[in-house]
Parts: structure tokens; C-alpha cells; sequence
């Protein structure tokens, strides 16, 4: 999510210094509150006006904010000043904070797949009331955010006393829909409850009480700020022109309407306390404009908007009894504001979690041997909790105690049922579904089932069974039935249609899952029933005999890059060795078919936009008799997209098979526009024959193409037109949601 560890060492530089307001004159001058507007998104907006206050040398002695603007008011009040809550947004990804999807960084490469191929998941727990329902995103990577940059202030405190800044915001009470305002509690929980948008996030429930955004009551909360002693207020807005009837032209804008006139409760009043308004212009930008861009741009209008006031604000410091040259004294933080080193643990606390599970996580992470916490170790826990031990939410929260912190480790309920949904479209198989179900079980030894149904053209089903044991090592065994209808092109042009089905048994005793890196071995039966053949017969490359093989497998693989579509840098590497069978040790009783195949790809980023990616692979063959099923195929975008053994290859769109012994080289372009906009353009080289001593003897295979594409949460959305020596012909394809 927020790429952890880079924003805590960014925020380590930049706040160990803060906001402190203390100085001599602060029982003789009026006191100063920051009143800042919830609007989601553009609350960003904020940040540039905090920035210019800072730069005028505004002291600020009290802060109130409802929804975004209880985010960035509450970690203001805490010690973060304007540049650093700049470069924590900066660094976020907020497709990943503002949603419920699992940080995989450290987990297995099998679920970043599937983290890659569902553009929908939702964790469901059946039999019992989830506390944590009521909204599309439960919002535990929020929660998770706000833990991580809140530490030190996470147990329950005074927001008067005991921050560096007295602060408050505003929640909505559903039951009553009566205001709820935080002058004390557990920091995160209150900025949580204050922006939970209904029927997007789900409530926070505290006690009898069910939380949603404060807006709906309070959104401008000057009121609060007079109450808590405020002589001068100045405030931040960021809500946009009213909207006539003209604009009431779509479902959205009447949605948008509503909250408009709701989030209108004190707000003309509040405003007519305000010494000075600040409402900044976020046109083209709504609620969730999270990009990069959207960002930039609303921190900078509020920065231009501040300096247009810039007479304004300084001559309020004379209505405040300060002279122009007055700058609040810094002072450093009273407590720890982030993680930047390992804090000593003084002690554990598991809440809501069975005796198993604590013993699994005292033993997986040698807790009664590890006397420090930090970032890192702090995300690996909860991340486990909710992978590992299959429960909805986890949270982590440290509370000063000594020298140390208590280490309290909380859990939500146990899933019941993990829902996963993919649908894309292409040009060749048309439309395609994808549903998988993770079931776990309740076990001594956490246990995981994985069912999987593919419906479209090809047919999939699977079963998946995988041991989470304390080490390293997920034991799996699983059973997979396949309904292939492939067709098989020679040189660009149609040769066959193949109908089979494929059942395929695995187990592996031997799965190490680290970081990056995914070591598996283990032994595989593949059953061939083949349905039937159209096509000419001298097309034909496939014998249509039932048949069955046993192999012995090792693959090893690692990937480090940021991006499983679209990667900016790190590295692809995947090496596999298979010894092919139909008896344990002979095939047609001769020596078995040994297969090699490997790939490996890296990414060059010049400047912030442009990428370059070399990658090199190939497979290999060796063995008297070669089953067809198993032959070396090229064509497509991705590695066993449609069989197996399939290798892509620019400029071929289909299958084509080609001799035993195939190496490559591809080199792709990668040009990023705006946010989400790519264009690609690749270029692949490879040598075939039918013994490797011979691979330089043939023809070489080239191939371009050009690809444009746009990253959605469905999944990228794009078209490629490519041609190659091998097709001699162009190709057009079209794709529509994520690989699988």
C-alpha cells in the first residue's frame, strides 16, 4: 500500500522536527485554529494551504477537521508539518490505501497472481454478524495507514492534552443522526470514523454507536474550534461552485447533489465566524481523484490560492498581537511520530484471536525471542494475520509503556469465505469469467481451499489444498480439469482446431514462499482425452490416442517488480525442469522427455515515464519421443495463456508450434502517459531447431509490434497490431480486462 517503509524513512527526515506552537507569547496573543473541510480527494488541497501559514509564520494553536480534512488535521496536530504530509501523500498508493486488497509484497508469488487476476474480492464470514459490514470497502488499509503514521498516539488519549496541537473532529451517528465530535479516543479510529463516506466505506462502530462521515452533520467545523477557545479562525474548503439544474444530468451528479445539500448543515453559519476563508478551486476533480496528477495539482492550487492572500494572512498576525516577524518556536516531538528505528517491546497482547493462532504467529516470527518491533515486522504481522490465519481486518497498535511499546495485535472476524471475480475479453476467445473461492479451515495448522471455475471458450475447473505451517514451506496438493478448444495456425494461417480435456494432478511437498522468490517441487499426472480434430490431414501434428504421463517438477522463481502489467523496475526470473514419464521412469520405454525453460526480464526507467525492458528466454527439449501436447509453442502477449508450454512472441497472434530446441530475446518500449495511459512497442528476435547444436542453422524469427493500452481497476484495456517474418502477415487484437 503506502510502500511502507519508503514513506516512514521519508517522514523520519522531514518530522523530526514539527508544528509545535509553544512560545513566549502565546498567554498574551489570541489563539489561532485551522479549520479544515472534508471532501475526500481534494482535501490534498489543504496541504498547499498549511504550507503558506507555515511560510507566514502563523502560529496555530488549534485544529479541527471533518473527514480528509480530520486526516490531514489530525496528523498536523501530531507533529507533521505541511512538507512532510506533502511527501506522504506523494508516496502512497492510493489505488491500493482506498481499498481492501492485500499487500502481497512479502506473501507468495501465487497471490500476487491472483491479487493481478481478480479485478473483485471480498472476504465474507458466514454464521456470524460482521461488525466490520456496510460498505464496499471495509477500509482495512486505511486503518493500517493510519496506525502506521500515528504511532505513539494510538491508545486512548486527550486530543487537548496530549497532542502537539489540541484538536477534534466530526463523525455521524446513523442510529440518531446526531454529530459526534473526538476531543479524546484512539487517534486513528476517530480520523477513520470521521471520512467514513456511506455506503462506500463501512461504519466504525464504537459501542452503541454507528460512525459515518461527518459531513453529513458538520463539515466545516468552525463551531467546534470556537468552542475549544478559538479567538481567530481561518478555514479551508474545498466544495465547488453550486450546481444548477442544468447540471443535474446523469445519475452520479444527482448522487453528488444530495451529499452537497447534506454536508450544507452550519456550514453558512461556521463561515460567518471564519476571519479568514480559504476555498480553493478544484475543478476537473472529484472525491476520489487519487492520481499522482490530481494530487500535484490540488496541493498547488491551494499553495497559489493561500499566497493570492498572502496581505490578508500577514495582516492577521496584528489582529492575533504578533508583529510580522514572528515565527513559532520549534520544538521537537514529544512522542514518537513514526517508526523510523526499532522500538524495544516491552510485552504482547493478542486480542480476539484463538490460542492456535497466537502460538502459530509466537512461533512463525520467534516472538519470545524478537524484543524490538519496526515497520517492517509491524506490517509482516498483520499482513499474516490476515493471509496466513484468514482473518477479516488485523490491526497492530503500540502503546508507550517504559522504555518500549505493548505490542497489542488485534484481530476482526475469521473469513469464512474469500469471493474472488475476474471477466475479460479478447478477439479470439471473445468473453471470459473467472470465479474463485478461498475457503479456510479451521485447524489446529492453518489449511486453505481454493476452488477455481473459468468459464468462456476454455473450460477450467480446479481444486486447491495448501498447509500454512509456521515455516516458510505451504504444502499444497491440487487437482485441475481443463476443456481446451485450441486452434493451431502454420505460418499465420488456420491449420486445426484441437478439442481435449485435461485432467492434471500435483502435489507438492516442497513450496517455499519468501519476499520474491517461490521454490517448488514436486510430482504431476496428466491425463489426455482428446475429443476431436478439424481440420486438413496434412495439418496434422497431434495424434488423437488417449494418453497419460507422470513428471517430476522444480521451478524456481522470482519477481521484484512494482507493477505486474505495467513494471517500472525490478526483475522477472523463472527457471523450470521437468522430467516427462508415462510410467515413473521411461516414455514409449525409452528415456524420459526432459524440458527446460526459462525466462528473465528486467526494467530500465529513464526520467519518470519512459521504460525499457529487455528479456531473455527459451525452452528446451531433449528426449527420442516428444509428445506434441508438450511441443514448443510461440504466439500471444503472455506465457501459457492459452497451453502451458505457449511463449509469446511479437508479431504472432495465435499458436504456432515451432521446432524443440527455441531460444528468444524480445526488447519492449514502455511509455507512460498521463496516469494510466501506455503505449508499447516490442521487438523479438528467436533461433529454432531440432537439436540444439543446430540453433543458429535456421532462419532467425522477427517480429514487432505496437501496443496501446489504458490500466483500469478492471484490468488493462488496450489494442496491439504487430507482424512478424514467421506469419508473414499483420495481426489486430484487442483485449479487455486482466490475463487469465
Amino acid at each position: 500500500m503506502k510502500r511502507s517503509l519508503l514513506t516512514l524513512i521519508i517522514l523520519a527526515l522531514m518530522c523530526n522536527v514539527g508544528n509545535a506552537q509553544t512560545d513566549s507569547t502565546t498567554s498574551t496573543r489570541k489563539k489561532v485554529a485551522v479549520v479544515l473541510s472534508g471532501g475526500g480527494a481534494k482535501g490534498m488541497a489543504h496541504i498547499g494551504v498549511l504550507k503558506v501559514l507555515e511560510r507566514a509564520g502563523i502560529p496555530v494553536d488549534i485544529v479541527t477537521g471533518t473527514s480528509m480534512g480530520s486526516i490531514i488535521g489530525g496528523l498536523y496536530a501530531i507533529g507533521y508539518n505541511a512538507n512532510a504530509l506533502d511527501s506522504m501523500v506523494r508516496v502512497q498508493d492510493w489505488s491500493y490505501v482506498i481499498t481492501d486488497r492485500e499487500d502481497l509484497r512479502r506473501q507468495s508469488l501465487s497471490d500476487r497472481k491472483k491479487q493481478n487476476t481478480y479485478f473483485f474480492t471480498t472476504g465474507m464470514t458466514i454464521g456470524k454478524r460482521d461488525k466490520n459490514a456496510g460498505g464496499i470497502i471495509k477500509g482495512k488499509n486505511l486503518a493500517e495507514l493510519f496506525q502506521q503514521l500515528c504511532v505513539g498516539y494510538t491508545d486512548s488519549i486527550d486530543f487537548s492534552r496530549d497532542l502537539r496541537i489540541p484538536f477534534a473532529c466530526v463523525a455521524t451517528n446513523i442510529i440518531d443522526n446526531s454529530e459526534v465530535v473526538f476531543h479524546s479516543g484512539r487517534l486513528p479510529q476517530a480520523m477513520r470514523a470521521s471520512m467514513a463516506i456511506p455506503a462506500a466505506f463501512s461504519p466504525v462502530r464504537i459501542g452503541n454507536m454507528v460512525l459515518v462521515d461527518g459531513g453529513l452533520k458538520n463539515n466545516y467545523p468552525a463551531d467546534i474550534a470556537r468552542a475549544m477557545g478559538a479567538d481567530i479562525i481561518i478555514g479551508v474548503t474545498v466544495q465547488g461552485a453550486p450546481k444548477v439544474a442544468e447540471d443535474m444530468g446523469n445519475t452520479m451528479s444527482i448522487l453528488s447533489q444530495i451529499i452537497d445539500v447534506n454536508c450544507k448543515n452550519k456550514y453558512d453559519e461556521n463561515l460567518a465566524i471564519t476571519n479568514l476563508h480559504l476555498q480553493v478551486d478544484t475543478k476537473g476533480y472529484g472525491s476520489a481523484s487519487f492520481s499522482q496528477t490530481a494530487i500535484d495539482t490540488l496541493i498547488r492550487r491551494g499553495e497559489q490560492l493561500a499566497m493570492r492572500h498572502w496581505d490578508d494572512i500577514i495582516a492577521l498576525k496584528k489582529q492575533i498581537g504578533i508583529d510580522d516577524s514572528f515565527r513559532p518556536i520549534i520544538l521537537k516531538p514529544l512522542r514518537p511520530q513514526v517508526m523510523t528505528e526499532k522500538l524495544r517491546v516491552t510485552s504482547y497482547t493478542f486480542e480476539n484471536m484463538t490460542p492456535q493462532a497466537e502460538r502459530f504467529l509466537r512461533q512463525k516470527f520467534h516472538l519470545q525471542k524478537v524484543d524490538s518491533i519496526d515497520a517492517r515486522l509491524e506490517q509482516e504481522l498483520t499482513t499474516s494475520m490476515r493471509v496466513d490465519l484468514f482473518y477479516q481486518t488485523a490491526e497492530c497498535r503500540l502503546i508507550p509503556e517504559g522504555d518500549g511499546v505493548h505490542v497489542i495485535l488485534s484481530a476482526g472476524n475469521r473469513k469464512s469465505v474469500q469471493l474472488h471475480a475476474g471477466v475479460r475479453y479478447d478477439m479470439e476467445e471473445y468473453a471470459a469469467v473467472q470465479l474463485g473461492l478461498s475457503i479456510p479451515m479451521k485447524t489446529a495448522i492453518p489449511v486453505n481451499t481454493d476452488i477455481t471455475l473459468r468459464l468462456g471458450k476454455r473450460l477450467m475447473a480446479r481444486g486447491e489444498v495448501t498447509v500454512h505451517p509456521r515455516s516458510f514451506t505451504r504444502p499444497t496438493l491440487s487437482f485441475t480439469f481443463r476443456r481446451n478448444d485450441v486452434d493451431i495456425y502454420m505460418n499465420g494461417d488456420l491449420g486445426y482446431n484441437i478439442r481435449y480435456n485435461q485432467y492434471q494432478a500435483e502435489f507438492l511437498p516442497i513450496n517455499f514462499n519468501l519476499r520474491h522468490f517461490n521454490l517448488q517441487m514436486g510430482l504431476r499426472w496428466d491425463y489426455m482425452h482428446y475429443r476431436n480434430k478439424l481440420g486438413s490431414e496434412e495439418a496434422k501434428q497431434v495424434k488423437l490416442e488417449n494418453e497419460h504421463f507422470y513428471s517430476y517438477r522444480a521451478k524456481a522463481e522470482y519477481n521484484s517488480e512494482d507493477s505486474w502489467y505495467f513494471p517500472t523496475h525490478g526483475a522477472r526470473f523463472k527457471a523450470e525442469y521437468a522430467y516427462l514419464t508415462d510410467n515413473f521412469a521411461k516414455l514409449d520405454n525409452q528415456t524420459g522427455l526432459s524440458e527446460v525453460n526459462a525466462n528473465w526480464r528486467m526494467s530500465f526507467t529513464f526520467g519518470n515515464r519512459f521504460t525499457l525492458q529487455p528479456m531473455f528466454y527459451g525452452r528446451l527439449l531433449f528426449g527420442n519421443s516428444v509428445p506434441p501436447v508438450f511441443g514448443n509453442t510461440i504466439g500471444g502477449d503472455w506465457f501459457g495463456h492459452y497451453v502451458e508450454q505457449q511463449m509469446p512472441f511479437a508479431g504472432v497472434g495465435y499458436i504456432e508450434y515451432v521446432d524443440h530446441q527455441f531460444v528468444g530475446v524480445q526488447l519492449q518500449a514502455q511509455q507512460r502517459i498521463a496516469d494510466n495511459n501506455y503505449v508499447l512497442l516490442r521487438m523479438s528476435g528467436a533461433q529454432q531447431s531440432d537439436k540444439i547444436k543446430n540453433i543458429f542453422n535456421y532462419r532467425t524469427l522477427l517480429g514487432v509490434q505496437a501496443a496501446y493500452y489504458y490500466n483500469t481497476m478492471f484490468g488493462p484495456v488496450g489494442a496491439t497490431i504487430g507482424y512478424s517474418n514467421h506469419t508473414k502477415k499483420p495481426y489486430f487484437f484487442l483485449n479487455l480486462g486482466y490475463e487469465f
